[in-house]
């Protein structure tokens, strides 16, 4: 049986990465640069796999190093603190020996202590005493810079949903602590990203936030229809099945280009045809797919306010004047105040996305199943 040409649902190499082709570029750029970069866009559009393969573009130069952490399940400062030093050590020295060896050198006042699992070469933790850490983090924070400069080599830190520093206690002093010791660094650089628009763009665009100005701030757009279909067209090809090059925009525009379920459908459809598929197999996939996240859709619907379920059907309807009277006496909104929260309510839920003043909703494949069952409800 042949296996599905779509993939989706984990990091991907770049037999499956469409285009991003200027995106890559910069990022190689600021990269070997050692500049500052802050990638921003909603959760599944493929930020986590383009800096990924970004960074495999240097695998053949042992002079740079990627540092890779994800912030997703990090809560605190001591465990983010931890998760530095750990993944910092890990790509700079290959054995444990030499990692805490090092350790020891590196470290004047902090004491870590090394727990070892069972390859200790790839599995290890370790711990400090934080009150001590708490008083004097510079030795964690310059970690980066201070083993680059000991080894002659580049090491680029890449840290994963970077928003979540805001759930941190204190965190707006904890990000001037992280901003003064990094913005110094001269051959450690960095590479933040996070899924969360609203948020990145809060921590990175607003001028009273520590890290106004930390870097080049690239907003990821999604791939153009004409990208897609040629990735599709050639999927099937290779697979022995065809699809028409007005079938694959078709199905690429029933989930507005969204990386993840333009790969998700476009499996559905290839899973569903025999030999050529044509709209009709697309219709079935997308109901098939609708199906499949039902459940979970209408968990998230029996969440929602009667206004937020009004406001969603007047993105629906493609209104853009949310807060006309015209819009707001339609839909039942209340007033402009009364839109401008719950606008504001669907953005922290993530079920929408705000971006230039255009509305649209985080999960296409969600506004496809509300549009089905709710819009004229």
């Amino acid at each position: 049986m042949i296996p599905s040409p779509f993939k989706y649902g984990k990091l991907v190499d770049k037999s499956h990465f469409v285009n991003r082709e200027k995106e890559l570029a910069l990022l190689h750029h600021n990269f070997n640069s050692g500049l500052n970069t802050i990638l921003i866009s909603p959760r599944r559009w493929g930020k986590s796999s383009l800096v990924k393969i970004a960074a495999e573009s240097f695998a053949q130069n042992t002079d740079v190093r990627f540092c890779f952490i994800d912030m997703f399940n990090i809560r605190s400062k001591e465990a983010f603190y931890e998760t530095f030093t750990r993944e910092v050590l890990k790509v700079s020295y290959s054995k444990w020996e030499e990692r805490m060896e090092k350790a020891k050198e590196f470290f004047k006042h902090l004491i870590p202590k090394f727990t070892m699992g069972n390859d200790p070469n790839a599995d290890f933790s370790l711990t400090f005493d934080w009150h001590e850490a708490s008083i004097n983090p510079s030795e964690i924070l310059n970690l980066p810079e201070t083993i680059a400069k000991a080894k002659g080599i580049k090491i680029v830190v890449c840290i994963d949903e970077f928003q979540n520093i805001a759930f941190l206690k204190n965190h707006i002093d904890f990000q001037k602590k992280l901003r003064a010791h990094w913005q110094q660094h001269q051959i450690a650089s960095y590479c933040l990203y996070g899924s969360k628009r609203h948020m990145m763009t809060e921590l990175f665009e607003r001028k009273a936030m520590p890290f106004y100005k930390f870097g080049d701030v690239l907003f990821l757009k999604k791939i153009n229809t004409g990208h897609w279909v040629d990735y599709i067209v050639t999927q099937f090809r290779m697979t022995y099945k065809k699809i028409h090059i007005d079938d694959a925009a078709y199905l690429v525009e029933l989930v507005d280009n969204h990386s993840y379920f333009v790969q998700q459908l476009s499996n559905m459809a290839w899973f569903l045809t025999d030999n050529i598929c044509n709209k009709a197999i697309i219709n079935d996939a997308l109901f098939d797919l609708m199906n499949q996240y039902d459940l979970m859709y209408q968990k998230d619907v029996d969440g929602l306010s009667n206004s937020q379920l009004r406001f969603l059907r007047a993105v629906v309807k493609g209104e853009k004047q949310f807060s006309s009277k015209a819009t707001i006496d339609a839909y039942n909104l209340g007033s402009s105040a009364n839109v401008a929260r719950v606008k504001k309510a669907l953005e922290s839920k993530e079920i929408v996305d705000v971006y230039r003043h255009s509305i649209n909703f985080v999960d296409p494949l969600f506004r496809r199943w509300f549009e089905y069952y709710y819009s004229e409800k």
